[in-house]
């Protein structure tokens, strides 16, 4: 009887104790969403407000430090502005991030210090089926334009599912 009733204990309690794992040593494929008002408006007032986690720490002091670096252009902050933009994509870059994206976009580039999002490996694969005119129409512009498809983007949405791609 108590074998049994151990056993009993047993089979029902695992299984419970399975589910209670809430997997955040896994990650999620959601990346954090930009918080950093600095980045969000000086960055955003020009382009799309990137999570952090789609580039590694050393891409983001590139663009930041670099004057040819930066895709639109030299960035111009004051010091301050720059050194509290760096800290905060150096904390949630690709590298420090838990998203599952951010990992698979960090073992896409190796030793590599992308500055275009769109030129990471991973991302490149992740859009080898659309074709060029696509991202030229005037809805979307460029490749760069994440959120002109992505819908949830903004929130740090990036999955397929979700996916619109204007006409």
């Amino acid at each position: 009887m108590k074998s049994t009733l151990f056993f009993l204990a047993v089979v029902l309690v695992l299984p419970v104790l399975a589910f209670a794992d809430d997997d955040h040593h896994k990650g999620t494929k959601q990346l954090s969403v930009v918080v950093n008002d600095i980045y969000k408006n000086s960055c955003g007032s020009c382009h799309f407000a990137y999570q952090p986690g789609l580039l590694p720490s050393k891409s983001w002091v590139k663009i930041l430090d670099e004057p040819d670096a930066h895709p639109g252009g030299n960035v111009s902050l004051d010091e301050k502005a720059k050194s509290e933009v760096r800290n905060y994509l150096i904390q949630n870059s690709a590298e420090n991030s838990h998203s599952k994206r951010s990992k698979k976009i960090m073992n896409s580039i190796g030793s590599d210090a992308p500055v275009r999002i769109s030129e990471i490996p991973y991302i490149k694969h992740k859009h080898h089926e659309i074709k060029q005119e696509v991202f030229a129409r005037k809805a979307i512009g460029s490749r760069a334009n994440c959120i002109a498809c992505h819908r949830s983007a903004e929130s740090g949405g990036y999955d397929d599912d979700d996916v619109v791609i204007p006409k």
